[in-house]
C-alpha cells in the first residue's frame, strides 16, 4: 500500500468490530457508507484481545491485529477497499490497560513466571513489597482453602491449573508438594473479593480483569506501539481515538511522545470526559476530544430548564431514595463517590497511604503523620476533584484550598488534619521530586479519574434520575438544561480553539442513544403529563420510587414495549446504583421483585399507557431527533455517527447498544444526515479547520425557540426547540429571523431546489413549514 498524507475527517462512522462483525463484513459494509457521506471509518480496536471479546478493549497483544477479526491482512484489505470508495480509517487504541487474561497475555505470563527480574515487570505498576513479593491475582471462584483439592499441577508444560485457568510455575517448582508450590511462586491465586482490600497492581477503574500499562515508560511505549504506528506510516491508519488517557501516569508526555512518533501526520482525539466548564488543556498535540462536550451541550438545548425543574421536586417528593429526598445532585454524586473511595478503591487508597507514609518517612519535618490520618487526607481530597483528574499544569485550580479546608473539616481532631495539607503538596508535587514522590502525583491523578468515573458515571447516574436523558457520561443532571447562549458560546470557542475536534451523540457506551434520550427530553416540557402516567400505572407498584420511576421513564424512551431490553438495563441500573443490590452483593429476592414488577407493568399488561404517550409526543420527538441530528452535523467539529444512527436508532445500554453493524432502513433522520454529510464534503471551507460559527438570532414571541447559526458565511442551520412549549404558545407567528445576503438553497429538500434572496426577515412559520429544521447553501 503507497504511503500518503493523511487528512483529517470531515466525518466518521463507527464500527463496532466483534467475531460476529469481522474487517471482511466491514468491507462488505464500505459502499453503503461511502455513499452515505462520511469520509473515514472508525474502527473499535483492532490488536489481538481475549478470544470472543466483542468489544476489543481487553488487549493481549499490542503486536499483533486480532486474527478473529481477519488479522493484518484482513485490516490492510479493508483500508484498501475503503481508500478505492474515497475513505480513511480511524482506530480506536487502549494504551492505558490490557487484559490480565492468562495464557493470553504473555508479558504478564513472564511476570508471574519470573517475578519483578522478568524484563516485563516494567511494563506493569506492581507492588511488589504490598504483596510480600508477590502478585495478587483475584481470579479464583473461592478461597484457596476450599480449593486445594481442585488444583492440578502439570509439571511437563510447567502449569498449575485449576478448571480452565493456568498459571505458569516458576523455574525448578514442579516437583514441590502443593503448598509448598504455591509458596514458592511469584504470584498469589485467590477468592477474587479480596481485590478490594489486597490487590497490588494498577488496574482500568475496578476491573480487576484489566492489568494497567506503563507507556511512560519508552520502552513499554515502543513495544505497545509498534505495530499500530507501522500502520499509520503506511498509511493504513489516518487517525487515532486514545482511549481513556486520564488513566496514564503522564498524559502530557503520552501525546507528546505520540505525536512525535506519528510525525505529527496523524489525526488525534481523547476520549477525555470535560466536567462542567473544564477545558482540554491547550498545549496537548491533539486535535481534541471523542464529543461528550458536544454530546451534552446539544442534549441540554432541547430541556426545558421550568419543567426539568417541576420534575425535580416531584421526583424528591414521591421516588428519590431516603438520602436523597430534599437533597440535591451534588450531595448524591458526594455520597456515592465516598463509597466508591472507601469501598470498590479501598487497594487503591492503601496504596497511596503507604506511599505518603514512606514519604513522610524520610523527611524528619513530615514524621508523625499516623498511617489514618494520611488515608483519611487521601479520602477527602480525592472525592473533593470536580473533575475526572488534576493534571501536571493548573492542578491548584482541582485541588483548592478551599477543598483542602473542606477535608481538614472532617477530622475529630484539628491537629491530626495537617495530614490533608501533606497530601495535596504529594498531588501538587510540591514535595520534591524523588520516586516515591512521583508515584505519588501520578496515582493520585489516575485514582481520581477512576474515583469519578466509578462514583459518577456507574453509581450517581443510576442514583438520581429526575430526567434520565441528561443522565449521559459528560452529563450534569443537576442542571441538565442548556441555554441558547450557552450553546453558541460554546460552538465559537469549538470553532476557534479546537476546530476538528470530534463530537458525539451516540457511542458505544452511551448509556441511551440519542433518539432515547430525545423522547425522554420531551417530559421536561410536560412534567403534568409524566406525573398523570405515573398515577396511571401506580396500581403495578415497583419494588422501590426510584426504581419504578427509572423504569417508567426507560420504558418511554423506547416508545413501546422493551421486552428482555428493557428487563436488562433495568437491572444492570439497579446493580450499578448499588441501593439495594449491587454486582458483588446480589440480593435476589429484590431482582425477583424488579422482574416481576416489569413483567407486570412497563414490559406487560401497562405497557400500552407508555406507548399511547409516546404518541402523543411523537411530533416533539421528530423535533427534538431531528434537530439535535442536525446540530451534530453541521456545528464545529467532526461528527462521529455511532453505527446506524444515520436512521432513528433506539438502543439501551450494553450489550443492547454494542449490537454488529447492519444497514438500516432509511428514514427521514437519514435523509438529513446524507444532505449534511454531502454537503460537508461539498464545502470543506465551510465546516472545516477554518469554519467560523456565529449565531443567528430571531426575533418575536417565540424567538428562544429557536437554534439558529451561520458557518463561514456559507451555510445557515437551524432547529426548532422545546417545540411542545412551542406549540402551546401559539406557534410560529410573529417570529422571524434574518436570512443573510446572497442567493440560499434549502440543502434538504433536493438538488432542484431553487435559491432565494437573502437579506430580509423570514417567517419562521415559512423556514420550518415542511420541517422541524432548516439548513441552507449559500450560493458561490
Amino acid at each position: 500500500m503507497t504511503p500518503h498524507a493523511p487528512v483529517a475527517p470531515s466525518s466518521t462512522y463507527r464500527l463496532q468490530l466483534q467475531p460476529e462483525f469481522p474487517f471482511a463484513a466491514a468491507a462488505g459494509a464500505v459502499p453503503y457508507l461511502a455513499s452515505l457521506g462520511v469520509t473515514h471509518l472508525h474502527l473499535s480496536p483492532v490488536l489481538e484481545a481475549v478470544p470472543g471479546s466483542t468489544h476489543g478493549y481487553d488487549v493481549t497483544d499490542h503486536g499483533r491485529v486480532r486474527e478473529e477479526l481477519g488479522g493484518e491482512e484482513g485490516l490492510r484489505a479493508l483500508a484498501a477497499t475503503a481508500r478505492d470508495h474515497g475513505l480513511g480509517l480511524v482506530v480506536d487504541l487502549v494504551p492505558n490497560h490490557m487484559a490480565a487474561a492468562l495464557p493470553h497475555n504473555r508479558p504478564l505470563w513472564e511476570v508471574l513466571r519470573n517475578g519483578p527480574a522478568s524484563p516485563y515487570a516494567r511494563w506493569f505498576d506492581i507492588d511488589w513489597d504490598a504483596g510480600g513479593g508477590k502478585v495478587l491475582l483475584p481470579v479464583l471462584p473461592a478461597r484457596i482453602g476450599d480449593l486445594l483439592g481442585d488444583l492440578r499441577v502439570d509439571s511437563g508444560n510447567g502449569l498449575l491449573r485449576h478448571g480452565t485457568q493456568v498459571f505458569p510455575l516458576r523455574e525448578g517448582t514442579a516437583g514441590l508438594p502443593l503448598p509448598e508450590l504455591l509458596d514458592a511462586q511469584w504470584y498469589r491465586p485467590v477468592w477474587w473479593r479480596l481485590a478490594r482490600t489486597e490487590l497490588n497492581y494498577r488496574r482500568f477503574f475496578t476491573v480487576s480483569d484489566l492489568i494497567g500499562v506503563r507507556v511512560e515508560d519508552p520502552e513499554v511505549f515502543a513495544a505497545t506501539h509498534g505495530k499500530v504506528l507501522e500502520l499509520v506510516r503506511d498509511g493504513v491508519v489516518e487517525g487515532l481515538r486514545i482511549d481513556h488517557p486520564d488513566g496514564l501516569a503522564d498524559p502530557d508526555g503520552y501525546l507528546e511522545a505520540l505525536r512525535e512518533a506519528t510525525g505529527g501526520a496523524c489525526w488525534i482525539v481523547l476520549e477525555k470526559i470535560l466536567t462542567g466548564d473544564e477545558r482540554l488543556p491547550a498545549g496537548w498535540p491533539v486535535a481534541g476530544t471523542t464529543g461528550y462536550d458536544a454530546l451534552r451541550r446539544i442534549d441540554g438545548l432541547f430541556v426545558d430548564p421550568a419543567g426539568a425543574a417541576e420534575l425535580t421536586e416531584l421526583y424528591r417528593q414521591v421516588a428519590a431514595p431516603a438520602g436523597d429526598r430534599g437533597g440535591h445532585w451534588e450531595a448524591t454524586a458526594r455520597r456515592a463517590a465516598y463509597k466508591v473511595v472507601t469501598h470498590e478503591l479501598a487497594a487503591e487508597v492503601a496504596h497511596l497511604t503507604r506511599t505518603a507514609g514512606r514519604v513522610c518517612a524520610a523527611s524528619p519535618a513530615l514524621r508523625d503523620h499516623a498511617p489514618w490520618a494520611l488515608r483519611a487526607a487521601v479520602r477527602e481530597l480525592l472525592i473533593r476533584v470536580p473533575v475526572y483528574r488534576p493534571y501536571r499544569v493548573g492542578g491548584e485550580r482541582v485541588l483548592t484550598e478551599e477543598a483542602a479546608l473542606a477535608a481538614k473539616g472532617t477530622f475529630a481532631v484539628p491537629e491530626e488534619s495537617a495530614a490533608v495539607d501533606v497530601v495535596r503538596d504529594l498531588a501538587l508535587g510540591r514535595l520534591g521530586d524523588g520516586p516515591d514522590q512521583r508515584a505519588f502525583r501520578a496515582r493520585f491523578a489516575q485514582t481520581a479519574s477512576a474515583l469519578r468515573a466509578k462514583s459518577v458515571e456507574d453509581k450517581a447516574f443510576y442514583r438520581y434520575v429526575p430526567l434520565l436523558s441528561a443522565n449521559e457520561v459528560g452529563g450534569e443532571p443537576g442542571r441538565p438544561a442548556v441555554a441558547p447562549e450557552e450553546f453558541h458560546t460554546y460552538c465559537a470557542r469549538i470553532a476557534r480553539d479546537w476546530p476538528l475536534t470530534g463530537t458525539v451523540l451516540s457511542t458505544h457506551d452511551t448509556k441511551r442513544s440519542a433518539d432515547v434520550r430525545a423522547r425522554i427530553a420531551v417530559l421536561s416540557e410536560c412534567p403534568g403529563r409524566w406525573a398523570k402516567l405515573l398515577g396511571d400505572v401506580a396500581r403495578v407498584p415497583a419494588p422501590d420510587g426510584q426504581l419504578g420511576w427509572s423504569a417508567w421513564q426507560t420504558a418511554l424512551g423506547l416508545g413501546g414495549p422493551g421486552g428482555e431490553r428493557l428487563a436488562g438495563a433495568l437491572l444492570k441500573a439497579a446493580r450499578e446504583a448499588g441501593l439495594h443490590t449491587s454486582w458483588t452483593e446480589q440480593d435476589a429476592e429484590y431482582e425477583q421483585a424488579v422482574a416481576e414488577f416489569l413483567a407486570a407493568g412497563p414490559a406487560g399488561a401497562l405497557q400500552h399507557t407508555v406507548a399511547e404517550l409516546a404518541r402523543e409526543l411523537a411530533p416533539h420527538v421528530r423535533a427534538n431527533v431531528l434537530g439535535a441530528a442536525l446540530l451534530h452535523l453541521a456545528m464545529p467539529g467532526v461528527p462521529d455517527l455511532y453505527q446506524g444512527t444515520e436512521a432513528v436508532y433506539e438502543a439501551l445500554v450494553d450489550p443492547d447498544n454494542r449490537a454488529p453493524f447492519r444497514q438500516v432502513p432509511p428514514d427521514e433522520k437519514t435523509a438529513l444526515t446524507r444532505a449534511v454529510l454531502a454537503l460537508r464534503r461539498r464545502r470543506p471551507e465551510v465546516f472545516g479547520a477554518s469554519g467560523t460559527y456565529v449565531p443567528l438570532a430571531a426575533e418575536g414571541p417565540a424567538a428562544g425557540h429557536c437554534g439558529a447559526f451561520c458557518r463561514a458565511g456559507g451555510v445557515v442551520g437551524a432547529v426548532t426547540r422545546l417545540s411542545l412549549r412551542l406549540t402551546e404558545a401559539g406557534g410560529w407567528a410573529g417570529t422571524a429571523r434574518p436570512r443573510p445576503p446572497g442567493r440560499w438553497c434549502d440543502a434538504l429538500a433536493g438538488p432542484d431546489a431553487g435559491a432565494v434572496d437573502g437579506g430580509r426577515p423570514v417567517p419562521l412559520a415559512e423556514l420550518f413549514a415542511h420541517r422541524p429544521v432548516a439548513l441552507l447553501e449559500g450560493a458561490r
